[in-house]
C-alpha cells in the first residue's frame, strides 16, 4: 500500500448522505413555480409519473449509461404539458434541495481536514443524475473546508462507474499515474472494483447505511480485488498516519 499523492471520493453514502430523501416534497416545492398545467395535475400525480419514467431509465443506467436531471425534467414536464416561470437550472436546484438537503457522513469533514493538512490532493467522482454544478454547490455547502480540485458527475459525461472511463478522466485531470491515487467509496462493484480496474488503489468505506431503495447497499457483495476496508473515516486517517511515518523513516 503506497502513500497517495491524491485521494478521490464517491459522493453518496461516502462523503454525504440523503437520509430524508422524498421526491414528492421536491415536486411540491416546484409546484409554486408552475405557470401552465394543461391537465391540472397534482404534485402527487406528477411525482408518480416521474417515478414510472425513471424506472425505465434505470435499466439504461444499470448497463453503464447516465442521464442528466435537466433532460429528464424537461421530458417529464413537457410531456405532461407543464411549464415553469423559472429555468431548468433553477428547477433542478429547487427540486433536489427540497427532496433532500443532505448531510455530512460522520467524520467526513475532519478526515478532509486531515488529508488537507498532509498536502494530499483530492477530488470527487460520483454516479449521479444531478449536474456537476449542483453537486459541487451541495458539497461546498456541506463540506466547506474541502479542497477538491474537481468534481466529476456522471451526468456530464454519459459514463457511469464501474466503467473505467470516469476514473481515467480523473487521472487525466490530476496529471498523476494511477498508482499514485486512491479512490474511496461505499459500493463494492461501482467504486471498489471500478477503481481497481483502472489501476487505482480502492478504499472500501463500509460505514454507510442504505438510506433509500436506490442506494440499497451491496447486498452482501464483497469486492473481488485487493483493497483497504474501513468502517469509519478515522480509520482512513489512522492508516495515512502510519504510512506517513513509514515514509519519513525511509527518507
Amino acid at each position: 500500500m503506497k502513500y497517495p499523492k491524491m485521494i478521490l471520493f464517491d459522493y453518496g453514502n461516502t462523503l454525504l448522505s440523503e437520509p430524508d430523501f422524498d421526491t414528492l416534497r421536491g415536486e411540491q416545492a416546484l409546484f409554486r413555480y408552475i405557470k401552465g398545467n394543461k391537465s391540472n395535475l397534482s404534485a402527487k400525480q406528477i411525482n408518480e409519473f416521474a417515478h414510472r419514467i425513471f424506472d425505465e431509465i434505470w435499466q439504461a443506467r444499470e448497463i453503464g449509461f447516465e442521464i442528466h436531471e435537466r433532460q429528464y425534467q424537461k421530458f417529464i414536464y413537457e410531456y405532461l404539458g407543464i411549464s415553469f416561470s423559472i429555468s431548468w437550472k433553477e428547477a433542478e436546484k429547487i427540486f433536489w434541495d427540497n427532496t433532500t438537503r443532505g448531510e455530512e457522513m460522520p467524520g467526513a469533514g475532519r478526515m478532509l481536514d486531515s488529508i488537507n493538512s498532509k498536502g494530499i490532493r483530492s477530488g470527487v467522482i460520483s454516479n449521479i443524475v444531478y449536474s456537476g454544478e449542483a453537486l459541487t454547490e451541495r458539497i461546498n455547502r456541506l463540506l466547506p473546508n474541502n479542497r477538491f480540485e474537481f468534481v466529476i458527475a456522471s451526468s456530464e459525461y454519459a459514463f457511469r462507474k464501474p466503467s473505467p472511463m470516469l476514473f481515467r478522466l480523473a487521472l487525466k485531470k490530476s496529471g498523476l499515474e494511477s498508482g499514485e491515487v486512491w479512490y474511496c467509496g461505499d459500493n463494492a462493484r461501482s467504486d471498489i472494483e471500478g477503481a481497481a480496474n483502472a489501476g487505482i488503489f480502492p478504499v472500501w468505506y463500509e460505514g454507510a447505511v442504505a438510506l433509500n431503495a436506490r442506494t440499497a447497499g451491496n447486498d452482501g457483495v464483497k469486492p473481488n480485488c485487493a483493497h483497504l476496508h474501513i468502517g469509519s473515516w478515522k480509520e482512513l486517517t489512522d492508516v495515512l498516519n502510519v504510512l506517513e511515518r513509514e515514509q519519513i523513516c525511509r527518507v
